[in-house]
C-alpha cells in the first residue's frame, strides 16, 4: 500500500483574530522611514529627529501590549494543533501576538533614510571659523567661536545646518578643524591658534646627504615612459578637448603641462596637468600656519606615477632595486603678484617645481606627514644644505614602506635653470625603509607624526612607531608594534580612526595614540579593528574588491564601498556601532573615496571617469524640502577610435535614485532604463584612481579637491557650496553658533530656512 500524506489541517491566522493587520512588509526598526499616505504631499517640512524618535511605532505598541497578556502558546506542544471546535474567541484569549520572523540575510540599503551621525570625539575648547569667503593666495579671516561638539543642543544644530548644503563643495560659513593629534599643545588659547592644534614636527631631522642635481638628460629614464616617445624620449603629448560642452577647444598637454580651465570656460576655478602616465597616489602637503604669508598661500602637490603608461603591478611580487621610478612637486601659486585680490584666484597656476628621483620603483600609495614637518620659510636660506619641505611615506613596488625627506624645491633650483621646466632631485635612500620578508607593503596611513599602519598582501596590518627611529637614523631590521591578521587577502584599504582613546573613566587620553583601523580587502570583508586585541571585527562582507576607505569625523565613522559600486558610511558610536547608510551610487566601480577634517563634503572618484562629490549629513529623510543632491565635478572621456579625450564639466545636480532590486518583469526593466546612464565596460584611460581634500593647509585651502586619472591627467578643483535657496539657516552663523547672546529658538528653525 503506497504511502499518503496526512491531511493538511488549518490553523488560524492569529494576527488577524487580534486585529494586528498585515505589516508584513514593516521591518518594524525605530529608523525605517514612516509609509506615507497616498493623498500626502511629496514635500512635507522636515520633522526633528528626536521628535520622530519619540512617538512609538504602531507595531512596538501593540507587541508591547501583547506581551504584557497572559501567554500559553510557548507550552503548548508543537505537534498538537488545536482542536477544531474550540471557537476562535477562545483561542484568541490565550494567544499572544505573533513574534516577527528571525532573518539572517542583510537589509535592502536605502536612500530614503540614513542614521544621524553620532560624534565620537567631543572638543569642548573654542574653534576657528571663517568670517568671509575664502579665496585662493589669500590670507583666510578667522574668528572664534564654539565648537560643534561643545554642546548636544549645538551638534543637533550644526548638523542640520550642513545639511542644507545643496554645493558642490563645503559651505565656508560653517567650516571647521576637528581633527585631534597627540602632539597638539594643550590649553586655552590652543583653539585660537593653528600653529598649537597642529605643530611643527621633525625639526631636527634634515635631508640625505647622499642627495644630487640630475640634468633632463640623465633624469630622463626616471620619467614616465611609453611605446610613441618625442624626440627627447618623453611620452607622446595627450590630446584633450576642454571647454563647454559643444563649443570644446582641442588641446595639445605634453608632459608636465598644465592649464587653468578658464582659459576655455570663464569663470572656472580649476586647474588640468599631465604628469606622464597613471598615478595612484596623490597627497597634499601640510604647510605651517605661520610660514603661509612667505610663500604668498602657495599649495604644494606629490603625484607617484607609474614607469609607463602599460605598467600593471603585480599583488604580492617585490620587484628588485634598482628600479627607477619618480615622484612629481607640482606647485598651485598665483601666477601674478599686483593684481587685484578679487581676481587672484582667477590668475593662479600649477607648475611641477622638481622630480624627485627614486630608486624604489613607481609608489602604489603616497602620504605626507599629516602634520607639517618642513623647516622655517620665514627667512632667507644662505646655507649649501637645502631645507626640507617634509616627510613623504608611501609604499613602493619593491615591496618596502619607505620614508623620503623631500628637499625645499626653492632651494634646489639653480639660477640657470628654465624656470619651465621642473629641477630634477635624485635620492639614492631614504630616511626609513620598512620590509617585510614574507610579504609586500601595499597601503599606509599615519595616525600622527609617529605612528603609521601598514596594509600587507598576505592580508596582515603591521603597526609601527617610527618616531624613535627618524629622530636617530637607526630603522633597521625594525620590528612592528603590532601585526594582526584580518583579511584572507591583500588590504587595500586602510584608515585610522584618528580619536584618542578613553581611560577608564571615560576620559579622552589626548596624549595617546588612536587605537581603531578600519581595513578593506580583496576578499571583500570591511573591518574595524582594536589594535588592543589581536583579532578584526567584520563591519560588513561584499563580494566586491574594497579599494579605499577613509574617516569622516563629521560622518562619525569610515565610509567604505558595499555591493552595487555604491559608498556606505558605518557608524563607531557605542549607541549605533556598525550601523550604516548608503551616501553615493556611482555608475561605476569605486577607485578612491575622500573625506576631509574640516567638512562634510565626500569625494568620490570611480573607473566611469567620474569624480562626483556629496553631502555626508543631509537630511536624515527624503521627502523634505531637501534633495539627496550629488554633484559631478567633471566627466573624463576617451575615443579609442581617435585616441583623444574629452573632460566636461559644469553638470547640473543630480538626485540620489534608490536602485530598486526586488522588482520584476517589465517594470524592473523601466526602472533600470531610466536610471542607467552609462555602459558597464569603461577604457581603462579614464579611470579616476585618487581624490584627496586639502587637509594640510587651514581653513584658507580645505576647499580644494585633487585627482588622478588612468591617462596621466590630472586636476585640482577649488570647491565650495551654498545654501539652499541662498539662505543661512537660523539666520545668520553667530546665532546657531550660540556666539550671540539672544538665541534664536530651535522650534523657528523653519522660518528662516
Amino acid at each position: 500500500m503506497p504511502r499518503q500524506l496526512r491531511a493538511r489541517t488549518s490553523r488560524p491566522n492569529y494576527a488577524s483574530l487580534l486585529a494586528i493587520g498585515d505589516d508584513r512588509t514593516s521591518s518594524g526598526s525605530d529608523f525605517a522611514p514612516d509609509r506615507l499616505s497616498d493623498d500626502a504631499p511629496e514635500n512635507d517640512p522636515e520633522v526633528d529627529e528626536e521628535e520622530v524618535e519619540a512617538v512609538p511605532k504602531q507595531g512596538n505598541t501593540l507587541a508591547t501590549a501583547a506581551r504584557s497578556r497572559p501567554s500559553t502558546t510557548e507550552t503548548r506542544p508543537f505537534h498538537a494543533p488545536p482542536p477544531k471546535s474550540q471557537s476562535a474567541q477562545v483561542s484568541t484569549s490565550k494567544m499572544s501576538a505573533p513574534r516577527a520572523a528571525k532573518t539572517y540575510a542583510l537589509p535592502n540599503p536605502s536612500v530614503h533614510h540614513r542614521h544621524k551621525a553620532m560624534p565620537v570625539f567631543l572638543r569642548k575648547e573654542k574653534v576657528e571659523r571663517l568670517d568671509a569667503p575664502p579665496t585662493l593666495f589669500d590670507p583666510p579671516k578667522i574668528v572664534s567661536t564654539n565648537s560643534m561638539t561643545s554642546e548636544q543642543f549645538l551638534t543637533d544644530r550644526i548638523s542640520r545646518a550642513w545639511g542644507y548644503n545643496v554645493g558642490p563643495g563645503p559651505v565656508w560659513d560653517i567650516m571647521e578643524d576637528r581633527s585631534s593629534f597627540k602632539e597638539a599643545s594643550e590649553g586655552e588659547d590652543t583653539s585660537m591658534n593653528e600653529s598649537l592644534r597642529r605643530p611643527r614636527v621633525h625639526e631636527d631631522v634634515e635631508v640625505n646627504p647622499g642627495w644630487t642635481r640630475l640634468d633632463e638628460r640623465d633624469a630622463a629614464r626616471y620619467f614616465p615612459t611609453n611605446t610613441m616617445l618625442t624626440d627627447n624620449g618623453q611620452p607622446a603629448p595627450l590630446h584633450c578637448f576642454l571647454g563647454p560642452y559643444g563649443r570644446q577647444t582641442r588641446v595639445e598637454m605634453a608632459m608636465f603641462d598644465s592649464h587653468a580651465t578658464s582659459e576655455y570656460m570663464p569663470g572656472s576655478t580649476s586647474f588640468v596637468f599631465n604628469v606622464g602616465s597613471p598615478a595612484w597616489g596623490v597627497d597634499w602637503c601640510p604647510t605651517y600656519s605661520d610660514d603661509r604669508p612667505h610663500r604668498s598661500y602657495k599649495h604644494y602637490l606629490a603625484v607617484a606615477p607609474f614607469s609607463s603608461r602599460s605598467h600593471s603591478p603585480m599583488i604580492g611580487a617585490k620587484v628588485h632595486r634598482p628600479v627607477p621610478a619618480c615622484i612629481q612637486i607640482w606647485g598651485l601659486h598665483s601666477k601674478q603678484e599686483n593684481i587685484l585680490q578679487e581676481d587672484r584666484s582667477l590668475a593662479g597656476e600649477i607648475k611641477c617645481e622638481m622630480v624627485v628621483c627614486l630608486e624604489s620603483g613607481p609608489a602604489f600609495e603616497i602620504k605626507w606627514c599629516p602634520l607639517p614637518s618642513h623647516d622655517q620659510w620665514n627667512e632667507v636660506h644662505m646655507e649649501e644644505h637645502p631645507r626640507k619641505l617634509g616627510l613623504l611615506a608611501g609604499t613602493f613596488e619593491d615591496g618596502s614602506l619607505s620614508i623620503y625627506v623631500v628637499p625645499d624645491p626653492e632651494d634646489v633650483r639653480s639660477k640657470d635653470d628654465d624656470s619651465t621646466r621642473p629641477t630634477s632631485v635624485h635620492i639614492p635612500e631614504p630616511l626609513l625603509r620598512i620590509e617585510l620578508e614574507e610579504t609586500c607593503c601595499w597601503s599606509l596611513d599615519w595616525a600622527n607624526s609617529e605612528t603609521i599602519a601598514v596594509g600587507c598582501t598576505n592580508g596582515y596590518v603591521a603597526v609601527y612607531d617610527i618616531g624613535h627611529a627618524i629622530r636617530t637614523g637607526q630603522g633597521s631590521n625594525m620590528l612592528p608594534t603590532h601585526y594582526i591578521s584580518i583579511h584572507q587577502s591583500a588590504v587595500r584599504a586602510l584608515s585610522w580612526i584618528r580619536i584618542p582613546p578613553t581611560n577608564g573613566s571615560g576620559v579622552p587620553s589626548t596624549s595617546e595614540d588612536p587605537t581603531v583601523l578600519a581595513t578593506g580587502g580583496y576578499d571583500g570583508m570591511e573591518c574595524l579593528i582594536d589594535i588592543r586585541e589581536p583579532h578584526g571585527n567584520i563591519v560588513n562582507r561584499t563580494r566586491d574588491v574594497i579599494n579605499s576607505t577613509t574617516y569622516s569625523p563629521f560622518a562619525g565613522g569610515p565610509i567604505m564601498i558595499d555591493h552595487d559600486n555604491s559608498v556606505k558610511a558605518y557608524a563607531i558610536s557605542p549607541s549605533t556601532l556598525g550601523r550604516g547608510h548608503v551616501l553615493l551610487e556611482p555608475d561605476g566601480p569605486v577607485w578612491s573615496v575622500s573625506a576631509s577634517e574640516y567638512h562634510a563634503q565626500l569625494a568620490v572618484g570611480s573607473a566611469d571617469g567620474s569624480c562626483v562629490t556629496t553631502n555626508t549629513l543631509k537630511t536624515t529623510r527624503r521627502g523634505g524640502s531637501v534633495p539627496f543632491f550629488f554633484r559631478k565635478i567633471f566627466q573624463l572621456d576617451y575615443s579609442r577610435k581617435t585616441g583623444e579625450f574629452r573632460m566636461l564639466d559644469h553638470f547640473l545636480p543630480q538626485e540620489t535614485q534608490e536602485r530598486f532590486t526586488k522588482l520584476k518583469g517589465k517594470q524592473a526593466k523601466k526602472d533600470e532604463s531610466e536610471t542607467s546612464t552609462s555602459t558597464g565596460v569603461w577604457p581603462p584611460e579614464v579611470g579616476v584612481h585618487r581624490v584627496t581634500w586639502n587637509m594640510g593647509n587651514g581653513l584658507g585651502g580645505a576647499p580644494l579637491l585633487a585627482s588622478t586619472t588612468g591617462s596621466g591627467l590630472c586636476r585640482v578643483d577649488w570647491l565650495l557650496g551654498r545654501w539652499m535657496r541662498n539662505k543661512v539657516p537660523y539666520v545668520n552663523v553667530p546665532n546657531m553658533r550660540k556666539e550671540v547672546d539672544n538665541v534664536m529658538d530651535e522650534d523657528s528653525r523653519d522660518e528662516v530656512v
